[in-house]
């Protein structure tokens, strides 16, 4: 099963970094986020990626040019401006036959992704969220069971779950991207939860966005406290 991670944003929030290299790069013991990423779903079996490139690509396709893995990478420039949804509709040729996992590239967690490929297929619906519960500065999800009945993005309302990445997706979704401009967390999404088609994934465990220097610094110190082992 096919890996999408969005590697493309400008990461102005945490631009001490990303002046010169993609959020992505950031480099945590000595790794870049992108690559724990893919370590981590590599660890369940999956290991054919798609990284969507935009912002500083090139940083991103030297990396890889000089480090060898024993997985099946694609690097696909998705446009410097091109908003989230818009990088996965620029990836749709690549997904034909099925569902794909699909996450963001500043994301770090240790949901069990073969326990949310089961729950996706379970539920039956176009996609999955995992729901984690951080601070209420990211997106808000209200949930019914296991259905997502409110999605909004950057909700200044504490909700309790918040849109945590690790996407399951069937490929009939990119159906609801418009195009270039479409951020996935805006129209597809709360689309497909007007639909009742978003299930959530409820993860309680690990999970932290790199957002900015303060979120830098706090996963590093959790790991200098070995409270999380990357």
């Amino acid at each position: 099963m096919k890996v999408v991670i969005l590697a493309g944003g400008f990461g102005t929030r945490i631009s001490e970094y990303t002046k010169f290299i993609p959020k992505p790069m950031i480099r945590i013991k000595g790794v870049p986020i992108l690559v724990h990423i893919m370590k981590h779903y590599s660890k369940f079996g999956f290991n054919e990626f798609y990284i969507a490139l935009g912002y500083k690509g090139n940083v991103i396709k030297n990396y890889f040019k000089n480090k060898k893995f024993n997985w099946k990478i694609n690097l696909v420039d998705t446009g410097k401006n091109t908003m989230t949804g818009g990088r996965l509709k620029r990836l749709t040729k690549y997904l034909e036959g099925g569902s794909f996992f699909l996450t963001y590239g500043d994301g770090l967690s240790d949901v069990n992704i073969t326990k949310l490929l089961k729950f996706h297929n379970k539920n039956k619906k176009l996609v999955t969220v995992t729901a984690v519960r951080p601070p209420a500065r990211f997106g808000a999800l209200k949930l019914k069971g296991n259905s997502v009945s409110y999605f909004k993005e950057k909700s200044r309302m504490d909700e309790g779950w918040i849109n945590g990445g690790f996407f399951v997706v069937s490929e009939k979704f990119l159906s609801f991207i418009k195009n270039d401009k479409t951020y996935l967390e805006r129209e597809p999404l709360e689309k497909v939860t007007k639909l009742k088609q978003l299930s959530a994934y409820r993860h309680n465990g690990f999970w932290q966005c790199i957002d900015n220097m303060r979120d830098l610094i706090s996963i590093n110190k959790k790991i200098k406290e070995k409270k999380i082992i990357l």
